[in-house]
């Protein structure tokens, strides 16, 4: 008792009094502080005392691939909020290198018995990687929402922002300032949307008369350090654009052509992917491809609910066009 007691206090960030009164249905707290403690109740997976259990808001899955690229502590405020808003409590699972599997995880959420779950980013974007646990979702018939793109044949619907258009606008953009040797820095091989990203950039370089070589097209783990990493080979290219798939993969490349000696974008432009928070920020600021996040976080709730309330949802997925956010890190080719 006296765990749980401290856990929660830790969590709301109230006295353990204040979670005793809660608990043990006392006067002397507010509304909300009450609300927040059975919430924390929920999140961290303590059974309820019995004369509260029917006050349960539904729980909600919501399964993250790291908090590291801003973009997805983003993602979860925006879910967060939405499913708030419906009645639903979200339930937050991270993985992390040697963490917690996303195998693992499922199990955890099927004993808490959710009402359903949202991936923002997982092994299902992974062709090589093992998906034997979302049949397991399928076979309970578990309410669930992919967001961005997946393998296919796992038959959940997909809210996916736009690989194709994403590349045509940050491609389109290096073509119009004259560059015409351009690397790639995308995610692993087998990930589904920088296989997107890459389709759609050979097809626009074929188009506009270009080699693109396989000397201009790195994959990589999606952080700051894989990208500087990465970027050297880029660089040893002699390319003078580097279109990123993520902001903190292009953050890596501007730290690798500073550390070469070059200047961002005198003597390389680079573009990342998402706008996550303070690229506006960033020295220089980063031109980058907008994710539209409120929309496809607003989407998958709509859609979940959907499916929660024993609608049938299409399976099929649904688009979302990004923007160009034109910042300081582009700039005409070098002559």
């Amino acid at each position: 008792m006296s765990r749980r007691l401290a856990d929660v206090a830790a969590k709301v960030g109230v006295s353990e009094a204040s979670v005793s009164r809660v608990l043990n249905g006392k006067p002397g707290v507010s509304d909300a502080t009450r609300a927040a403690v059975l919430t924390a109740l929920d999140v961290l997976g303590y059974e309820r005392p019995t004369k509260l259990r029917g006050n349960r808001a539904p729980l909600v899955g919501l399964v993250l691939p790291e908090l590291q690229n801003p973009i997805f502590p983003a993602l979860a405020d925006v879910i967060g909020g939405a499913l708030a808003q419906r009645g639903f409590t979200s339930l937050l699972c991270t993985l992390t290198a040697g963490g917690v599997t996303e195998s693992d995880y499922i199990d955890l959420l099927l004993q808490q018995q959710v009402s359903g779950v949202i991936f923002a980013g997982g092994l299902y974007a992974q062709a090589a990687a093992p998906h034997q646990h979302y049949l397991t979702l399928r076979e309970r018939r578990l309410p669930t929402v992919l967001l961005n793109a997946s393998i296919d044949d796992l038959g959940f619907p997909r809210i996916s922002c736009d690989d194709h258009v994403a590349t045509e606008l940050a491609l389109g953009h290096l073509l119009s300032l004259g560059h015409t040797r351009i690397g790639f820095l995308l995610g692993p091989a087998d990930h589904v949307p920088s296989q997107r990203k890459l389709e759609r950039a050979r097809t626009m370089m074929a188009d506009a008369g270009l080699d693109l070589p396989d000397e201009q097209i790195v994959h990589s783990a999606y952080s700051l350090e894989a990208g500087q990493s990465a970027s050297k080979r880029l660089l040893a290219a002699g390319v003078t654009g580097i279109i990123c798939a993520s902001d903190p993969l292009a953050l890596g490349a501007v730290r690798a052509i500073r550390r070469a000696g070059s200047t961002v974008p005198g003597d390389v432009s680079v573009i990342g992917f998402d706008d996550s928070s303070l690229m506006s920020c960033t020295e220089p600021p980063l031109t980058t491809v907008r994710q539209p996040i409120e929309l496809m976080g607003r989407a998958a709730i709509d859609t979940l609910v959907r499916a929660i309330q024993g609608e049938t949802v299409d399976p099929e997925e649904l688009l979302f066009e990004p923007e160009l956010v034109v910042r300081a890190s582009t700039g005409p080719a070098p002559a």
